[in-house]
């Protein structure tokens, strides 16, 4: 079982620089996700690792071998990688066997590749072809197939985005059991925060050609490095505040605050993080900050209430049979301390700012 390690990569195509600069640290047997927006260069960051394309600068190292640097370029099939494309990409004319055993040396593909069918729960399915397999089955037969050459790492292009979401999570849950009985160190790259946060042990966010943050899914979530980190790894409420080292006064009232690494000086304008599951709806005239209810949308097992309060415009995930209604008068409370940033002058100004996706009125 071995880790990966990347210092200082730099990639660029034509002029256009997209890594400058990745460094990232993956220990061995860890299922570590890179999430990124559209176009922040996962894809590429990911054929550098499997030696498909060389870096301009920086390098590669799997367990205690050096695989890439100014001096060495280790070919793929010498790297030990296991690759799993978008879609699986399986051969259609071979065989699920085949497709499977197909870089395999011919005397070990009948014992081995047995075995590997029988570690995705495939064995039965030897002799079919890709066509007659759904997507989430051939997404497995990808993964036996990384397997075979007994990798020591994984690595995954969006392997689920093709799914529809009704199989992406069960699919997705089946390969991390799959990579884990294999005991193999597997890399993910995704755009989608809720497929990262929800199976990753480690999550690195790649941002302008950099990994901007990397930590558990619960640190960078709680405890994201920044404002615009915050609201890419979900929804947010940010509002601007003013901290005097101990409290924040903010539209919610006065509130505990932490902030994510250096002290800051007091008091001092702020920006201040609340998950919309933090905040609590209460009725009107309840202990709490006075607010009314703007839209109400109703997702089954919850809702997202958007609250109007004191000129801030505030999202609360609320349960879904709350009986919340749009014109309501609620108070809103907190739970937990706050995460604060020293405040730049936008974020001084933008009362209430709100994050995540555009949402359909």
């Amino acid at each position: 079982m071995s880790g990966l390690t990347v210092t200082d990569l730099h990639k660029s195509f034509d002029t256009h620089p997209v890594l400058t600069g990745v460094d990232l640290d993956v220990p061995p047997g860890s299922f570590t996700a890179i999430l990124g927006q559209s176009g922040s260069g996962k894809t590429t960051l990911l054929r550098l690792l499997a030696g498909f394309d060389p870096p301009d600068r920086g390098s590669v190292m799997i367990g205690e071998k050096l695989v890439e640097s100014n001096a060495i370029h280790v070919k793929p099939e010498h790297r030990r990688i296991g690759y799993v494309p978008q879609e699986g990409a399986l051969f259609p004319h071979l065989t699920i066997s085949g497709n499977v055993g197909f870089g395999l040396r011919r005397a070990a593909r009948r014992a081995e590749v047995g075995e590997l069918l029988d570690l995705v729960g495939l064995g039965d399915v030897a002799g079919r072809y890709p066509h007659q397999l759904s997507g989430g089955q051939q997404q497995r037969v990808a993964v036996a197939r990384a397997l075979a050459v007994k990798p020591e790492v994984v690595l995954m292009d969006e392997p689920f985005a093709a799914l529809d979401a009704s199989l992406r999570a069960s699919v997705r849950d089946d390969v991390r059991g799959i990579l884990r009985r294999a005991s193999t160190t597997a890399i993910l790259v995704t755009h989608d925060q809720d497929e990262a946060l929800s199976i990753a042990d480690l999550v690195a966010v790649l941002r302008d050609g950099r990994i901007a943050q990397c930590g558990t899914p619960q640190e960078v979530y709680t405890r994201p490095v920044d404002d615009d980190l915050a609201q890419f790894l979900g929804d947010a409420n940010l509002l601007a505040g003013t901290f005097d080292g101990e409290l924040v006064a903010t539209a919610l009232g006065r509130l505990p605050a932490q902030w994510h690494t250096e002290p800051i000086p007091t008091p001092c304008p702020v920006t201040i993080l609340i998950r919309p599951e933090a905040i609590q709806v209460g009725m009107a005239g309840a202990r709490g900050a006075s607010g009314r209810i703007t839209r109400v949308e109703y997702h089954g097992h919850d809702a997202m209430v958007h609250v109007e309060i004191d000129g801030a415009l505030l999202i609360v995930r609320s349960s879904g049979d709350a009986g919340l209604a749009p014109g309501a008068e609620v108070t809103l409370t907190t739970r937990g301390p706050t995460l604060i940033w020293p405040s730049t002058a936008a974020a001084a100004t933008a009362q209430g700012r709100q994050s995540g996706p555009p949402r359909a009125p």
